[in-house]
């Protein structure tokens, strides 16, 4: 079996503020396509079973610039739909609501197509994307290129934990993760790498 490797996108002018983003589709600000160049030292060599993006802006970009040719854009591998709270951060939703938790009390619904995701309707996403992607690490590496919270709940699912238990998994912009197994069970090998701190190094593959 392959290993998963995860990369969120880079930075955008609401990632640096903090504010909800899901489908408000923000382009990388400056540092945010650096980061992302950063990336490929660490990718570059590797040959992947199957290269999987986000449908956004901000994912694709990511991808293009860490040098991940032939990637498959895919719809479910979009944002957490934060309905009405898209835009808001955490900040200011405690103000009204100081025990607010997304990982367990979801968010409101937003404006018409925006209905937001509850834990569970996200943890359906993630494991309908697990189950597409099985085939291919099957047969060697798979990448997904998407966004933060989402990837949370998707190594969660992968893990075999619950969607909540994202909550313990965080992920900055522009960094590689990778789960990979031991004595055939799923685990974390590396966690929230990044193009500078492992800029003499590469992910090693599964692939011969």
């Amino acid at each position: 079996m392959g290993d998963l490797l995860l990369v969120r996108h880079g930075e955008t002018e609401w990632s640096r503020s903090g504010q909800h983003t899901s489908w408000t589709d923000l382009p990388l600000t400056r540092r945010g396509e650096e980061q992302a160049e950063s990336l490929a030292p660490l990718l570059a060599g590797r040959a992947f079973a199957l290269t999987l993006t986000s449908p956004l802006g901000r994912a694709r970009r990511t991808a293009d610039l860490a040098g991940l040719s032939g990637a498959v854009a895919e719809a479910e591998l979009h944002e957490w739909d934060y309905g009405g709270y898209e835009g808001i951060t955490t900040a200011e939703i405690h103000r009204t609501r100081p025990d607010w938790c997304l990982w367990t009390d979801g968010v409101p619904p937003g404006p018409p197509g925006h209905p937001g995701e509850s834990p569970d309707k996200v943890a359906a996403r993630a494991d309908r994307v697990l189950a597409r992607i099985a085939p291919g690490l099957a047969e060697g590496d798979v990448i997904l290129v998407a966004h933060g919270h989402f990837l949370r709940v998707l190594a969660a699912r992968h893990l075999g934990l619950s969607a909540a238990e994202g909550r313990v998994l965080r992920l900055d912009t522009a960094t590689v993760s990778r789960l990979s197994t031991e004595h055939g069970r799923p685990v974390i090998a590396e966690w929230n790498a990044t193009g500078t701190s492992a800029a003499s190094r590469q992910f090693p593959s599964t692939l011969p």
